[in-house]
């Protein structure tokens, strides 16, 4: 399975262009992430997204705005006149959620909840709510009869 999940600024103004044959809509932009260590500049990689989900990006989604994107992941080979193959990682989105705010270094668990989201596959199923079960008191246990009771011998 290809999905990937990455919490992202935008930095270059999402570019809308249509395919020839068909005219499906395609959005394309660059986003930003954070190095998995302090010291790391950021990381930058090509987001593109296909048909509605492009006019969407288009339509809401602008530099500076912090995202997280739900989406796959390709590498693709580029042959470059120097004469060697350059690889160029780029993500196909499939979700993008806007963050109101904070560090794009910060956890999920820090973050707040997404003003808007949108979504376009259609059979995608919905988000999961896990919640921990609830804390239940254990019953005391009720004396039995025969604790309660002297034994008698017969």
């Amino acid at each position: 399975m290809n999905n990937c999940i990455l919490m992202a600024e935008i930095i270059q103004e999402p570019q809308l262009r249509y395919t020839p044959d068909n005219q499906t809509p395609i959005a394309e932009m660059r986003v930003k992430f954070a190095g998995l260590r302090p010291d790391e500049p950021p990381a930058t990689l090509k987001v593109v997204g296909w048909g509605n989900m492009a006019q969407e990006i288009q339509a809401n989604y602008h530099e500076g705005d912090r995202v997280i994107l739900e989406g796959r992941l390709t590498i693709n080979s580029i042959d470059r006149p120097e004469g060697f193959k350059e690889k160029m990682a780029e993500m196909t989105v499939q979700r993008i959620h806007t963050l109101n705010g904070g560090d794009i270094g910060a956890s999920f668990s820090g973050v707040e909840a997404s003003t808007k989201s949108t979504t376009v596959s259609p059979t995608a199923a919905p988000p999961v709510s896990v919640s921990a079960p609830a804390a239940t008191a254990k019953p005391k246990a009720a004396k039995s009869a025969a604790a309660s009771c002297p034994r008698r011998s017969t």
